[in-house]
């Protein structure tokens, strides 16, 4: 006989109730930005937990993220957008995400409301993981302990995940951002647990590359994005395959000091990507964004650029 094909990951919205398959479940809480090792570990705690009582594991996270909502003109950027995010946790192989709107009515619920309405009443829960920084309900007055408690009143288990380090630093979504912004990819990667990596459509630029024999597919990424200014060695998934490139994120002081760009150079490739949607995964900082003499000098950093890029892959 052959096996049962494992049941199929599902995303649900707002407050429906629960499908009869996931009900009773354990939730891994949280914002979970960045999907990175402190959120998987989250996720292993809950799926450990509901293997052990023979209910499923969900995760339980919000858009837009809260820092969004409270101050959306100084929120930081998002590490994963919504759909990456809930592709994160499909791959950790829990078994589906509820995503609740963050909204005024959540921000302003009392912790004991939400432990009480939501987590009891509404997804009858066997049991929760979350991380040792996690806060919710008005005035971020829920806490770890706080759900501890809680849990003894309502009869649910509480696994309170600590922090996991790398390089000495607890490992955060802040601190992938710190490290992407001042050009410490290796670091970011370590903490992901992968490469930090951005998805966009392929425009239409100056074709600037063409004339000096480097083409480049030219990505306009989100706002905001706090990624360090600079040539970086990259990993490139077109619909053609999959590549190795090098790239350059920043303003070309060279030429215009324009907007912010990301512009690949794709080894080995040729044929139109405008329109695609490529996905860039970051693999090494090489140097800063530099301003140059003339082309001929830019042409010359772009080919030792290249090179460098080239070597580094190869070990990789």
């Amino acid at each position: 006989m052959m096996p049962s094909p494992a049941p199929a990951f599902q995303e649900l919205y707002g407050p429906a109730p629960l499908p009869a398959e996931l009900a009773h479940p354990v939730l891994a809480i949280g914002n979970f930005d960045g999907v990175h090792r402190g959120h998987q570990a989250v996720f292993e705690a809950a799926k450990s937990m509901a293997n052990a009582v023979g209910a499923k594991a969900l995760a339980l996270t919000f858009e837009p993220h809260p820092r969004s909502f409270f101050s959306p003109e100084t929120a930081p950027f998002r590490l994963t957008p919504e759909a990456e995010k809930l592709h994160r946790i499909r791959e950790a192989g829990l078994a589906g995400a509820i995503v609740l709107p963050f909204d005024k009515a959540l921000a302003t619920m009392e912790a004991e409301d939400f432990v009480r309405d939501i987590l009891v009443a509404r997804y009858q829960i066997r049991g929760i993981a979350v991380g040792f920084d996690f806060h919710f309900g008005k005035a971020r007055a829920g806490s770890p302990a706080f759900l501890q408690e809680a849990g003894q009143r309502y009869g649910f288990e509480v696994k309170v995940v600590e922090a996991l380090r790398d390089e000495g630093d607890p490992i955060s979504s802040s601190a992938i951002r710190r490290a992407l912004a001042s050009g410490q990819v290796g670091h970011a990667t370590h903490m992901l647990g992968r490469p930090f990596s951005v998805s966009a459509e392929v425009r239409h630029g100056e074709k600037r590359g063409r004339t000096i024999g480097f083409p480049t597919a030219n990505l306009s990424l989100e706002n905001g994005l706090e990624l360090a200014f600079g040539i970086y060695a990259v990993h490139v998934t077109t619909a053609q395959g999959q590549f190795n490139g090098v790239a350059n994120y920043g303003r070309r002081p060279t030429f215009d000091n324009g907007a912010a760009l990301l512009e690949v150079n794709i080894f080995d490739f040729s044929g139109d990507l405008y329109g695609q949607t490529l996905h860039v995964d970051f693999i090494a900082w090489l140097r800063p964004e530099l301003k140059f003499d003339g082309v001929d000098a830019l042409v010359a950093q772009i080919r030792e650029d290249a090179r460098h890029a080239r070597e580094l892959l190869e070990k990789s």
